[in-house]
């Protein structure tokens, strides 16, 4: 015999988190898979999930995306995309030999991070990165570099760094938690107080805003919902957050996964989503919630973003409106 799980549903508020969802690095990738297919048909080939989220990974597949980690997949020929990540400069010099047409999807701000450590190496500096192991991010950074860069993932690996020169600089990865970053930097200025920081931390303003946003909302709500998928580290993040700040707090990727037990009792819910979280999921998940009884959705105040990166050449919209009037020259 089947038994029903009752709650007491008494969800008066859904707060919903401003900023949320995708950012502009995300935008942009996720256009220049679009843009790829539109122009050269499919498929098109993309090193890594273009981002961290179920729904957009199976969404570009449906539309002819394949999504390899292998170079060696990819046949001859065939228009290859970086994610939004970005590789080592081993990937770029393999797909280079191999001969594929590449469009860099990695996020500008990543770039940057990339750019930083290029130049400072031909200046002689050393780094330690902060970021999670494992994660494709970090594996690009620190792939931009054959030697003389350092992971660490806390604060107690500090210790173990020991740099063979006296110039040293510091990265982090984009999509940490501020606050972990910040006190795993204390212990690095600590160690090595001469270590060179970045003009303008690593840590992207998407990342930041929706913690941000995050911290005034969890104090407000008795639960958090976060859409995002397992995967999303900036996602992760957040829910992680939520918690510590005294908030139960769980991370769905799509309305199937909530669980009505877990608003049992509880009056409001703050709802956000990760920087590779559609809008159609959040929307979703609120349709949910207001099945579970939610009487209003609020909009918090927030950081409005304007954020819009450029494309890379070749799928712009000069570029595409060229090739749709036939007078763009044949692709070489």
């Amino acid at each position: 015999m089947n038994t029903v799980h009752t709650v007491n549903m008494a969800i008066e508020e859904v707060l919903l988190a401003e900023p949320r969802g995708f950012c502009a690095g995300v935008d942009r990738a996720i256009e220049i898979v679009e843009r790829a297919l539109a122009r050269f048909g499919r498929p098109i080939y993309v090193r890594h999930e273009i981002v961290h989220n179920t729904y957009v990974v199976d969404d570009l597949k449906a539309k002819g995306a394949i999504f390899i980690e292998d170079l060696a997949d990819v046949p001859p020929g065939a228009t290859l995309v970086f994610s939004a990540h970005g590789v080592s400069q081993a990937v770029r010099r393999e797909a280079a030999q191999r001969g594929f047409q590449v469009f860099d999807a990695t996020c500008p701000l990543v770039t940057k991070v990339h750019v930083e450590v290029a130049k400072l190496s031909r200046e002689g500096y050393e780094f330690i990165m902060i970021g999670h192991k494992g994660h494709p991010e970090v594996e690009g950074t620190m792939g931009q570099l054959s030697e003389g860069i350092y992971l660490v993932e806390a604060a107690a690996d500090v210790q173990r760094v020991q740099p063979r020169g006296a110039k040293l600089a510091v990265v982090t990865q984009t999509t940490l938690s501020v606050d972990d970053a910040a006190l795993i930097l204390a212990e690095v200025k600590r160690a090595f107080p001469h270590v060179r920081e970045p003009k303008k931390q690593d840590i992207c303003y998407a990342t930041q805003n929706r913690q941000d946003a995050v911290k005034v909302m969890a104090p407000a709500v008795d639960v958090v919902i976060v859409v995002g998928s397992p995967t999303s580290s900036n996602s992760s993040r957040l829910r992680e957050l939520a918690e510590r700040l005294g908030a139960a707090a769980y991370m769905v990727e799509g309305a199937a996964d909530l669980q009505p037990g877990w608003f049992d009792g509880r009056r409001r819910v703050g709802l956000t989503a990760g920087a590779s979280a559609p809008d159609v999921l959040v929307q979703a998940v609120m349709d949910r919630l207001r099945e579970f009884g939610a009487i209003s959705i609020r909009k918090m105040d927030g950081v409005v973003e304007n954020v819009r990166f450029p494309l890379p050449r070749g799928l712009s919209d000069r570029s595409m409106a060229a090739l749709a009037q036939g007078t763009e020259p044949p692709r070489s």
